[in-house]
């Protein structure tokens, strides 16, 4: 199977194998983040486990065994076996229905994709840091100094979980989580693979929040979020340079918000050829798409329910009522379930569906998208 192979048979996936395949999607896409490309061998164990033959554990243990087996150990070997161990340890983690929004869960993170890979996998750096970059043409970003990594990722952490969310449209949730993200990122608080854990941790983030992140951003644009992060933290005033989170904002709009910018990396680059400036002065020009499930997308009988739970958090039975219904399953079917699958509904006790004081309330997604809609019926 080659590489133009699986995306294709990604395409063709059945709906049971959704979830697979978007994890492994992410996660192969992912590397590219570091110039790495997984091998045959990984492409064609992932398929064994979308098709349901092996679990993940299996297939992750397929891959440490197959590198235990080699003899080889040159540069390109390395790079490929860190590629394959990381695009199954990665797939792992997306597949699993836990997060903590935390430096435990952070680091925690770090330590499960890079397992047998990094001897610092999970440990905070203890030393400081620099990286040329390309579209920086060799100079660097400017990282935490090590003695503060702990506390301004707890800074971070804490400021954004006091956030206030509701009634922001979209567009401006994605840009605030842009920015989040950019600040998350210039911490850089492990030796390698920052990116890759800061685009795991971010994924799982805005899952909890509501929105399934399932599309192929990440796999076709990860080397543009890496560069959209480094000039979203560099800033050089005697060059006239300064921060810029723009690019990495239209990221997220494509991610978040369903708006369709141009992603190219050469217009990251500093002090570009007038060329690649024209070029881009002619793509600001476009202007975001809409939400896509706007009135004439999004069911029917979610934008009653969402209309209806509003700000509060309401039981079954209270919900049944002030819509109108008494029929347990149809509304299930019909409302509750759709609205949950969507990402725009969430149960207040995820953990015990049955729960005798359970409600169901609006996510953060979900008070975007009224939110948006209460703007337009407004105007």
């Amino acid at each position: 199977m080659t590489v133009s192979d699986f995306e294709e048979y990604l395409r063709q996936g059945e709906p049971s194998q959704q979830d697979k395949i978007n994890a492994w999607q992410t996660a192969i896409g992912l590397q590219s983040v570091d110039g790495l490309t997984p091998s045959q061998y990984l492409l064609d164990t992932a398929r064994k486990h979308i098709d349901g033959d092996i679990s993940i554990d299996e297939a992750r243990d397929l891959i440490k065994s197959y590198y235990q087996s080699k003899s080889s150990r040159d540069l390109k070997f390395s790079e490929t076996e860190e590629a394959d161990k990381a695009s199954a340890n990665i797939a792992k983690i997306l597949g699993e229905q836990t997060f903590s929004f935390s430096l435990v869960g952070l680091v925690s993170i770090h330590q499960s994709i890079f397992d047998g890979i990094f001897k610092f996998a999970g440990k905070i750096r203890d030393y400081n840091i620099t990286k040329k970059e390309w579209v920086l043409r060799g100079d660097t970003v400017l990282y935490v100094s090590a003695p503060d990594i702990k506390a301004s990722i707890e800074y971070d952490l804490d400021k954004e979980k006091k956030f206030k969310f509701s009634g922001l449209s979209l567009s401006d949730i994605a840009n605030h989580i842009a920015r989040f993200t950019a600040d998350l990122w210039q911490i850089h608080p492990f030796g390698e693979g920052n990116t890759r854990t800061t685009a795991v941790f971010i994924i799982k983030y805005l899952r909890s929040l509501g929105f399934k992140v399932e599309n192929n951003l990440f796999i076709k644009n990860s080397w543009y979020f890496r560069n959209a992060l480094v000039r979203a933290n560099y800033q050089n005033l005697q060059l006239q340079i300064e921060r810029n989170v723009e690019f990495l904002e239209r990221f997220f709009q494509n991610l978040i918000a369903g708006s369709d910018f141009e992603l190219k990396n050469r217009y990251l680059v500093i002090n570009a050829p007038k060329t690649f400036l024209k070029e881009e002065i002619k793509g600001s020009d476009q202007v975001p798409i809409k939400y896509r499930s706007s009135t004439d997308q999004v069911e029917p009988n979610t934008l009653i329910l969402l209309k209806t739970i509003n700000t509060q958090q309401l039981s079954l039975k209270e919900l049944m009522f002030l819509i109108g219904l008494k029929h347990r399953p149809t509304f299930l079917k019909n409302y509750i379930n759709p609205a949950i699958e969507s990402g725009f509904v969430k149960v207040l006790y995820p953990e015990k569906l049955n729960h005798p004081r359970q409600r169901y309330l609006l996510t953060v997604k979900g008070d975007a998208l009224l939110s948006s809609l209460n703007k337009r019926v407004k105007l």
